[in-house]
C-alpha cells in the first residue's frame, strides 16, 4: 500500500505540514516522488512514521529520534516492545495519579482518612515519570543508572515536609537567579547566592555532592535545548549565567 501527503497524514492523525516537515529534516524522507511531483510513502516509511510518533508521544526529541532511527543497530521490534512498557509504566502513573485524585475527594466529603505523604506519593511518582520521559536518556547517560536511581528512591521518599521544602527553595532559586541578572555579573554575591541555592536544591536529589557533576551539570542546562528552554522562559541568557555562576562557585572550569 502506498501513501500520499495527505492520506498518509490523515491515517496518521498529523498535518501534511508535519509530514513536509519530517521530510527536510531526513527524519522521514518518502519512498520516492512520483511524475506529477507527489511525495509517495510506503510500508516502511509507515513504519518509521508509527515509531517516531511513539518516541515523540513519549517525549523524545526529533534530533534524537532521528539518531536512533539512523542507527544501524536499530531494531524495530525491540523498539516496538520497549515503547509498550513505557506507555504500561506510564499507565501506572496515570492510574496511580487517579487513586490519589478519588481518595483526596473522598476525603473531603469525609468517607476516608488520608495521610499527608499519601497526598504527595502520586505526584511525587508522576515528577518522576516526567522527568524520566525527558530527561533520563541524557541523565543516565551522563552518570550512570545507580545515581540516577537512587536519586529517583530519594524523590519518592520525600516527606510532606522535605516535599514542600524543596519546591520553596526551587522558587527562591527562580527569584534570586532573575535579580542577579539584573546585575550581569555571575561572580557577584547574588550570583553565587544562587549558586548556593542550586546546590541545597541538588542535595535534596543527590545523595553526595561533586563539584565537577554540579558543573556538568550546569553545562548540560545550556548544551541542552529542553533544559535551556526550562531556565530561559522568563529571561533569555539564564542557563548560561547559572552555568557561569556555577563555574565560579565550584571552581571548576566548564566548557564553553
Amino acid at each position: 500500500m502506498e501513501y500520499t501527503v495527505q492520506k498518509l497524514g490523515r491515517i496518521a492523525g498529523i498535518s501534511t505540514r508535519t509530514l513536509r516537515y519530517y521530510d527536510e529534516i531526513g527524519i522521514l524522507k518518502p519512498a520516492r516522488i512520483n511524475s506529477s511531483g507527489y511525495r509517495i510513502y510506503g510500508q516502511a516509511e509507515v513504519d518509521k512514521l508509527q515509531h517516531i510518533l511513539f518516541y515523540r508521544e513519549l517525549g523524545v526529541g526529533l534530533e534524537q529520534i532521528k539518531a536512533i532511527l539512523d542507527n544501524p543497530a536499530f531494531d524495530g521490534l525491540l523498539a516496538l516492545r520497549t515503547h509498550r512498557e513505557q506507555l504500561l509504566d506510564r499507565k501506572k502513573q496515570l492510574e496511580l495519579l487517579i487513586h490519589n485524585v478519588e481518595n483526596t475527594i473522598a476525603l473531603h466529603e469525609g468517607r476516608i482518612a488520608m495521610s499527608d505523604e499519601q497526598k504527595f506519593e502520586g505526584f511525587k511518582t508522576q515528577l518522576i515519570q516526567d522527568n524520566e520521559q525527558k530527561y533520563g536518556n541524557e541523565i543516565r547517560e551522563k552518570y550512570g543508572d545507580d545515581a540516577v536511581n537512587q536519586s529517583n528512591a530519594k524523590l519518592q521518599g520525600m516527606t510532606k515536609e522535605q516535599y514542600e521544602a524543596v519546591t520553596k527553595l526551587s522558587e527562591e532559586l527562580t527569584a534570586t537567579l532573575a535579580e542577579a541578572m539584573k546585575g550581569g555579573d555571575p561572580a557577584s554575591e547574588l550570583g553565587q547566592q544562587a549558586a548556593e541555592l542550586h546546590r541545597q536544591w541538588l542535595m535534596y536529589y543527590w545523595n553526595d555532592y561533586n563539584k565537577e557533576a554540579h558543573a556538568g551539570l550546569a553545562q548540560m542546562y545550556v548544551e541542552d535545548e529542553r533544559f535551556k528552554a526550562y531556565y530561559d522562559v522568563n529571561q533569555p541568557g539564564t542557563a548560561e549565567f547559572l552555568r557561569d555562576a556555577i563555574v565560579i562557585y565550584t571552581g571548576v572550569q566548564g566548557e564553553e
